[in-house]
């Protein structure tokens, strides 16, 4: 029951939240931040439990449309459990980057915020595909408001984009569920939406690569592999759904791909393999050199971050123990690496009203605090040793080499151009001499003890990652090894063919 706990909390709480604000508006962000809160202490609460013999740490199963075979099926492993821990981190960190930026319809913003935290739990956590569907969508609808209401200048448009681009994805990835539900009802007589009974959906070939296809896009869109909406949403969303976006809902493609994609189609996916590693080198690659004509330092950092996340796709369909490894460590360190970045980006234009970078210069004297960190999660995107972006780049390329040494050497390119246009952009804003000329520093103040406290947490976490990985590797270890020996008599079977 700790899951329905977790999702009802959020949901409450942004409600609370929303008509807090007729008494004071000052009480919607309070509320907030006590209920994300409590939804992580609750979740920490759940590393001390044991598995069951399904290796899940917490479930709860019951009827919800039985007719149609649709139950409210949650569980937890440790795949899921160290991305709840990472939703629930970051909405801490949201709230505290929205907490001095949002001034206008404050309770309905924290109503967004809170749904969205909630959507997203339940698409790490849902077993039924219909259920997963539902949260899917339950996620995507307040993040379109959080952009569309207050977003920058050209707001409508980005979260239009953001809107049809998952939209007409998620409807893809719906009728490849109903598709799967059916073939179930055909070859067993009886309508299911459970994860553990569509595993055992056989199909011909062809069709299994087209009801793949509608999982993949939808994943990778949301991902994404290509840049699509993302450079528009995270210029023109504010701090808050920067941060969430590109800390958490990136994420909930990765995991797409993971627990449902490959898993529920084996065959097609390891044929597909080769085709979705070229991908995500070319994504690896093309979106690092974009990054380079880019003045808008969102916009550098949105395209840094498909760059990043390229190293995700590459760990997954690379399907072994050490790649898979790498895909979940990168989800985890780049959730608090780009989410920092953002957080400074926003810090930045709040202060001086402009993301335009050949504006800036100059800043290390004017502000060095926020150079110093900035500095910081720099060094840590393009994959210093010692902390977490390292050893999840370096763990997936160890693993993707074993399965295609060319697509992985044309990759681990990408790590070189990530060191570039980091300290680049380092140099544009914070090295060179200081004019005020071009930008309104009246308020350039440096970063605040609450600010210094957000960003301390997040460098600590990626510090512990990178110091001392197998904290984290030892709660993915059994799921992924579960994952792999399901599918290992298929892979060789595709690798003999």
């Amino acid at each position: 029951m700790i899951l329905v706990w977790l999702i009802s909390i959020l949901f409450v709480g942004g409600i609370i939240a929303w008509l807090s604000e007729r008494i004071n508006p000052s009480y919607p962000r309070v509320i907030a931040l006590i209920t994300v809160v409590l939804d992580l202490l609750l979740m920490l609460s759940v590393l001390g439990t044991e598995p069951d013999a399904g290796g899940w740490i917490a479930s709860v199963n019951a009827e919800w449309v039985p007719r149609f075979g649709i139950s409210f099926y949650l569980a937890a492993d440790g795949l899921s459990v160290l991305l709840i821990l990472l939703t629930g981190f970051l909405g801490i960190i949201a709230i505290g980057s929205a907490w001095d930026e949002i001034k206008e319809r404050v309770g309905f913003f924290y109503f967004n915020l809170l749904w969205t935290l909630a959507g997203v739990l339940g698409v790490f956590t849902a077993l039924d595909l219909f259920l997963f569907f539902f949260f899917w969508e339950v996620m995507l609808i307040p993040m379109y408001l959080i952009i569309a209401i207050w977003g920058h200048e050209n707001k409508n448009y980005a979260a239009m984009k953001f809107f049809i681009f998952t939209q007409v994805t998620g409807m893809l990835m719906l009728v490849s569920i109903l598709m799967l539900a059916y073939f179930h009802l055909v070859q067993n007589g009886i309508l299911s939406f459970n994860y553990h009974d569509l595993l055992s959906v056989e199909m011909g070939d062809r069709i299994e690569m087209w009801v793949m296809l509608g999982f993949f896009v939808a994943f990778t869109t949301k991902l994404p592999s290509v840049p699509s909406w993302l450079p528009d949403a995270h210029s023109q969303a504010p701090t808050a759904g920067s941060v969430i976006l590109a800390g958490i809902l990136l994420k909930t493609g990765a995991y797409g791909l993971i627990r449902f994609a490959v898993p529920l189609f084996p065959e097609a996916s390891f044929s597909f393999a080769p085709i979705a590693m070229a991908l995500a080198a070319i994504s690896i690659l093309y979106c690092a050199k974009v990054a380079f004509a880019q003045t808008d330092i969102k916009r550098l950092i949105a395209y840094t971050s498909v760059s990043h996340m390229g190293f995700v796709t590459l760990g997954i369909y690379a399907w072994n123990e050490q790649a898979l490894q790498g895909a979940v460590m990168t989800m985890l360190a780049h959730g608090l690496s780009a989410a920092a970045l953002f957080m400074l980006a926003g810090g930045l234009q709040h202060r001086i009203h402009t993301r335009e970078m050949p504006d800036m210069g100059g800043f290390w004297v004017k502000v060095p605090r926020m150079a110093v960190v900035a500095l910081f999660f720099s060094v840590a995107a393009l994959g210093m040793p010692g902390l977490g972006n390292f050893v999840g780049e370096f763990l997936a390329l160890l693993g993707a080499f074993q399965a295609n040494i060319s697509i992985t050497v044309i990759s681990a390119f990408g790590l070189i151009l990530a060191s570039v246009y980091s300290l680049w952009v380092i140099q544009m804003i914070f090295h060179g001499e200081y004019t005020d000329k071009k930008v309104d520093d009246s308020h350039l103040t440096d970063l605040n003890g609450r600010e210094m406290f957000y960003f301390g947490a997040m460098m600590l976490g990626l510090v512990w990652m990178g110091m001392y990985p197998q904290s984290f590797l030892n709660l993915s270890q059994p799921v992924l090894v579960e994952l792999l020996n399901s599918t290992q008599s298929i892979v060789a079977a595709v690798v003999q063919n």
